[in-house]
């Protein structure tokens, strides 16, 4: 399949590791995936729905051990323990290497190896990187081509260079004792063995994407963010870029996809999505940040999307789509999750395979729900009605700003802006969410989420803090301007404030307003806000007094912030950067 001499000694290493009864190269032809969506159909390892109403569309299941990505069998294996810094797991890569091979070792005995050839980034373009993944599961296989580019135009642009990465994924016995998802940052090699969920699995998206690409970028010096990218276009057809990035639960996806409200939309305002979860981003030519979505598709969360909260993300669902862990609808052989709409089905089976019973669905116990909560859709991009026309061309956007993001109640304001590039670095590091009903343990806890990068960092977090501020000495005063956004500040009942979704496009007006000058500020301690007359609220049942209530500054609150930042970012030792303590003190004396 290709000339490549250090892929076909890894294919030879790999093969003799794993002892596969037969070899399968994907070139990327629909005929080939084809082929292996009947196979997969015949085993039982997919359903095939509805062809009128879902056509191209596939229902998986995993097991029920294995449903999520694991932190805790993630691993950095980086020659020091002090390259993967306190944020990550970290093992001697000498180690974990003879673990994870005595694991996988033999374990494609009567199956088959395929070998995916992949590009995250269109192919061919200077931003795009390749991979080879080796996979013993077709689920592996037909996701992959959803979520990245593979195929022979992916070996032939690899040509002879070594500059690729290394994936190996054997399902094994999915035994969660010996789950493992190991990164190898120094030698470009991930390793994921005992799992066949796709956070897991698919080793083109957090694996290489964040972890060893955050890794690449350090050293090669760009940017791999957990951002979802969104271009904005004004009535006179100018359309500018941001970058954002969120930590789960704060609304990523939906900002991804937006449609503005009708006021807006009415005077010619337009969204185009770029990304929704990744963003690589390098200084070009001009001296400007661009940025490409390395991924294809999106690996979305299905419980909660229906047409209300993301129009766009479930528009992308309803064809050539796998949906994993949802419910199957058996009298129209479609999917169903809570949250898609208020109509239980009568006739389902659930995500674990079971006939579900609607009369017994407690919306507050997730033992009675029909679909996983972490259960997802993997959807081809170029089905999003806002899919942006610049998404496959491969040059990149150029990036007018740069916006970070949590959930908390009374802290943050709506929205402000940083000072300069490096108090947006520390605005980004200073990223926080309080923890929901959602999630387990006590609620209103405070989790600190640097860059929303915690889980996806793959070298020690101070010095990634240091990339960023190198970065912006290099861009000087062509860098995107940073920002601080809250959608989720309640009032004393506990009930939001501020509408959100749609109605975010006014937030986003105000930035862009600001990256070109156009727009007012008020200096305040934690940087710049907007004037309440500065937020467009037409049509909003929202009024100057509320608005100013959402950009108020507690003085006391930001002061206990610092407090519990300065012991937060201890943690990194002598890798903070400086700058960071000089601001916690600047903040604090401007705050009296």
């Amino acid at each position: 399949m290709t000339t490549n001499v250090t892929v076909n000694q890894w294919i030879k290493e790999v093969t003799e590791l794993l002892s596969p009864d037969k070899i399968v190269w994907i070139t990327g032809e629909e005929e080939q995936l084809e082929g292996l969506r009947k196979t997969a159909v015949a085993s039982g390892e997919l359903i095939k729905l509805n062809e009128e109403l879902l056509p191209g569309c596939y229902l998986h299941r995993t097991r029920q051990n294995d449903v999520a990505r694991v932190e805790d069998r993630t691993f950095i294996c980086s020659k020091t323990k002090e390259n993967a810094g306190p944020t990550n797991n970290w093992c001697d890569p000498k180690e974990m290497y003879q673990k994870l091979y005595d694991i996988a070792r033999g374990s494609y005995r009567g199956r088959t190896m395929y070998v995916i050839p992949f590009s995250m980034g269109p192919i061919g373009s200077p931003l795009a990187k390749v991979g080879i993944e080796v996979t013993d599961s077709i689920y592996v296989v037909l996701n992959m081509a959803i979520m990245t580019r593979v195929g022979n135009k992916v070996l032939e642009v690899l040509g002879d260079s070594n500059d690729w990465v290394r994936g190996l994924h054997a399902s094994c016995d999915i035994d969660p004792e010996k789950r493992y998802i190991c990164q190898f940052p120094e030698d470009n090699t991930i390793i994921s063995v005992n799992s066949a969920y796709g956070g897991n699995v698919l080793l083109g998206k957090k694996c290489f994407a964040l972890r060893i690409a955050s890794y690449q970028g350090w050293k090669e010096g760009w940017m791999a963010e957990h951002m979802l990218i969104l271009g904005i276009e004004n009535p006179k057809g100018e359309k500018k870029y941001v970058a954002a990035a969120f930590p789960s639960a704060c609304g990523k996806t939906n900002l991804a996809m937006l449609i503005p409200p009708k006021y807006l939309r009415d005077k010619g305002y337009k969204v185009w999505t770029v990304g929704d979860d990744i963003a690589w981003m390098r200084i070009g030519q001009d001296g400007r940040l661009y940025a490409i979505n390395p991924e294809n598709g999106f690996f979305g969360v299905a419980p909660g999307t229906n047409e209300k909260s993301n129009f766009n993300a479930l528009a992308s669902t309803k064809k050539n789509t796998i949906f994993t862990n949802v419910a199957l609808d058996l009298d129209t052989n479609t999917v169903w999750w809570e949250g898609l709409n208020k109509d239980l089905p009568k006739n389902a089976i659930d995500w674990k395979g079971n006939k579900w019973d609607a009369s017994k669905f407690d919306k507050a116990n997730k033992d009675t729900y029909a679909a996983h909560p972490n259960s997802r859709f993997t959807a081809p991009a170029v089905n999003c009605p806002c899919i942006s026309d610049e998404f496959d061309k491969g040059a990149g956007v150029p990036i007018s700003a740069i916006i970070f993001g949590g959930r908390r109640a009374k802290l943050a304001p709506l929205v402000y802006q940083s000072k300069n590039w490096a108090n947006g670095v520390f605005v980004g590091a200073s990223v926080s969410s309080e923890t929901t009903a959602a999630a387990a343990g006590a609620v209103g806890v405070v989790r600190h989420d640097p860059m929303a990068m915690l889980p996806f960092c793959g070298y020690n977090m101070g010095d990634y803090f240091q990339h960023w501020l190198d970065m912006g000495k290099k861009l000087g005063d062509k860098a995107p301007k940073i920002f601080n956004v809250n959608w989720f500040r309640q009032d004393d009942e506990g009930n939001f404030v501020w509408p959100g979704f749609g109605d975010n496009m006014r937030v986003l007006n105000w930035i862009l307003d600001r990256c070109e000058g156009k727009a007012d500020a008020v200096e305040t301690a934690i940087g710049y806000l907007p004037r309440p007359e500065d937020i467009d609220l037409t049509d909003l049942d929202i009024d100057r007094a509320t608005l100013e209530s959402i950009l108020a500054v507690d003085k006391d609150a930001w002061t206990a912030e610092m407090d519990g930042l300065t012991e937060y970012f201890k943690k990194f030792g002598d890798r903070l950067p400086k700058e960071f303590t000089e601001m916690i003190a600047n903040i604090k004396a401007n705050l009296k």
